[in-house]
C-alpha cells in the first residue's frame, strides 16, 4: 500500500496545531501501511495510539475493568486478522468501534441471566450526556446508563462519548436507522424521567 507524501497534503499557511495533526495523521497512515506489511513494531504502534479508546467504550459497555480489558485484547486480536481489509485510519477507528461495540453486545446479552449489580467504583467511570450541576445526579445519570440493555447502551454511549451521528452509528451496530433514532430518544426519555433534566442540545442530537 504505497502512501502519498505528506506534501500532498499540506497547506501553506496552516496553522501549527492544524499541521501538527495533519502530521500526526500521516504517521498513522504510514504505521497503518507499515503493519499491514507485517512489521510487528508498526501494528503495536496503532494498538498504543487506539488502545485507550476502545478500553474505555468498552469499560462504558461492560461497566468491569477485567471484561473490558479481556474485551479489548480481543478486538486487537481480531484487528491483526483483518489489517488487510483496513483501508484507511478513519476506517480503522470506526472498525475498531464497531468490533468493540458488537463484542461488548455479545457478553452483555450472554450476561444478562445471570446480571449482577454494577460496582459503585466501575459505575463511577460510566459517562452519561454532560450535564452541568449536582454530581448526585451524574452519578444517577451513569448508573442508568449501566443498567440500559445492550444495544440502547451501544447506541447512547456512541452518540455521547463517540460523538457519532446516528448514520454512522446505524452503519456501525448494522441497524436501520429509524431503529438508532428510537433508541436515543427512549434512552434519554428514560434518562431524564428517573434522572431529571437533560441539556436541551441533547434532544437534537437525536435527529441530526
Amino acid at each position: 500500500m504505497s502512501v502519498p507524501p505528506a506534501s500532498s497534503f499540506a497547506m501553506p499557511c496552516a496553522p501549527t496545531g492544524e499541521r501538527h495533526m495533519a502530521a500526526a495523521g500521516g504517521l498513522e497512515q504510514l504505521s497503518l501501511a507499515r503493519a499491514q506489511a507485517g512489521e510487528l513494531e508498526a501494528f503495536r504502534q496503532l494498538v498504543r495510539a487506539h488502545q485507550g479508546a476502545v478500553y474505555s467504550l468498552a469499560l462504558r459497555l461492560l461497566g468491569v475493568r477485567e471484561d473490558a480489558q479481556e474485551l479489548s485484547q480481543d478486538v486487537f486480536l481480531l484487528l491483526h486478522r483483518h489489517l488487510p481489509a483496513i483501508v484507511s485510519v478513519p476506517h480503522l477507528r470506526f472498525w475498531l468501534r464497531r468490533t468493540a461495540c458488537h463484542r461488548a453486545i455479545d457478553r452483555l446479552r450472554q450476561r444478562r441471566s445471570r446480571l449482577v449489580a454494577l460496582p459503585l467504583d466501575a459505575a463511577a467511570e460510566i459517562e452519561a450526556p454532560a450535564l452541568d450541576g449536582d454530581l448526585l445526579l451524574e452519578r444517577r445519570l451513569r448508573q442508568l446508563v449501566a443498567q440500559l440493555p445492550a444495544m440502547p447502551r451501544a447506541v447512547l454511549l456512541l452518540r455521547y462519548q463517540e460523538d457519532m451521528d446516528p448514520l454512522q452509528i446505524a452503519r456501525a451496530l448494522e441497524l436501520p436507522l429509524n431503529t438508532v433514532k428510537s433508541h436515543l430518544r427512549r434512552s434519554l426519555a428514560l434518562l431524564r424521567r428517573h434522572g431529571g433534566e437533560l441539556n436541551p442540545a441533547d434532544s437534537a442530537k437525536v435527529d441530526t
